[in-house]
């Protein structure tokens, strides 16, 4: 399965034909992949356009075919960020652009992703006793530059600790403030209601021992 968020609404394709309990009733819309590679822009355009539906899955049984005609459409960037904690536990969010986000950026030429997730939590937050432990996983979403190209992010999200927690966040990169809470009340409180829900879905799915 490769789940990608298109304007914040998940795109599912899968090799199996997905459980049939959720219908299109309930804003899930489900389809077998034509193997027409341009059919796809129907679904892209979709989700771009609307957030009238809670999720749309493709499938085909040659998931690679599936795979590479949809990845097919977008140019590559890759990127990467840190789910931060502090010797309380607490988890660190961003406060930007009118949504709570986690520290991340573009990979620079020639990084790792493990460099860049380190580099990029430094400059956004002005911590830097910082010990990388474990990758989390990853997260896809695209969108699109100058309303023609459109671009698929890989972001590479890593467990981090810090021994520091005051913060000091880079204001140039539109970062308002940050907060250290506990993972499940934030979740749970009204900030999350103001979470990316690709980031709210990664916290819930992958990192489910941590926020429960």
């Amino acid at each position: 399965m490769y789940k990608v968020y298109i304007n914040d609404t998940p795109l599912i394709l899968s090799p199996d034909l997905p459980d049939r309990n959720q219908s299109e009733q309930d804003g899930h819309m489900v389809a077998r992949y034509s193997g027409k590679p341009k059919t796809l822009f129907n679904y892209i355009d979709l989700l771009e356009k609307s957030r009238n539906w809670q999720s749309v899955t493709l499938y085909d049984p040659d998931f690679d075919r599936l795979k590479s005609d949809f990845l097919g459409h977008f140019k590559k960037i890759e990127a990467a960020g840190g789910l931060i904690f502090n010797p309380a536990h607490e988890m660190l969010f961003i406060y930007r652009l009118g949504f709570w986000d986690l520290p991340k950026g573009k990979l620079e030429k020639g990084e790792t992703p493990e460099e860049a997730a380190l580099r990029e939590v430094e400059e956004e937050t002005g911590l830097n006793r910082l010990s990388l432990k474990s990758k989390a996983g990853e997260t896809y979403h695209t969108y699109r530059v100058d309303s023609k190209k459109r671009v698929l992010k890989t972001t590479h999200w890593y467990y981090i600790d810090s021994a520091d927690t005051a913060l000091k966040v880079q204001h140039e990169e539109d970062i308002e403030k940050g907060e250290w809470a506990s993972p499940k009340e934030f979740l749970e409180g009204p900030e999350g209601a103001l979470l990316y829900r690709s980031l709210r879905d990664f916290l819930l799915e992958t990192c489910h021992e941590l926020i429960s």
